[in-house]
């Protein structure tokens, strides 16, 4: 079983990693899902809406895709709806005010090098430490 995860990760990371350079070499576009999916909310992007579109259908496709074959992971919210909600407005918050998200900086940044990427990332890192074990350990 724990090859299955190995090789299903390892081909995951490497279709993530295609369509990186894929959006970069075609496009000449970060592949930084908040930015691709703020991009599909503004109403001055319309020209974009097209590929913007499709690569978020992709995504969920892709996971949908992967629980049929694979089945789907055993989830457990551990949370109520309103602080789901709270923790996505967080987030959305984060990503406008780091300029970027996890796949943005972690992914598309880190391998182009980028500094201002590698400071995004640590603190990204830093801060889900710092919130798991405030969680978990209490305040």
């Amino acid at each position: 079983m724990a090859e299955a995860n190995l090789s299903g990760g390892l081909i995951g990371g490497g279709l993530i990693g295609l369509a990186a350079v894929l959006l970069l070499l075609i496009n000449g576009r970060i592949a930084g899902i908040s930015g691709i999916v703020n991009g599909l909310i503004l109403p001055n992007a319309t020209s974009e809406r097209f590929w913007r579109g499709a690569f978020v259908i992709g995504l969920v496709c892709g996971a949908a895709i992967y629980s049929w074959f694979h089945g789907g992971p055993s989830l457990q919210l551990q949370a109520t709806t309103p602080v789901l909600l709270l923790a996505g407005l967080l987030v959305g918050f984060g990503t406008r005010l780091g300029s970027g998200c996890t796949s943005g900086h972690g992914i598309c940044g880190l391998a182009r090098r980028s500094p201002r990427s590698l400071a995004a990332t640590a603190t990204f890192i830093a801060f889900g430490i710092f919130t798991v074990y405030l969680t978990r350990h209490g305040f």
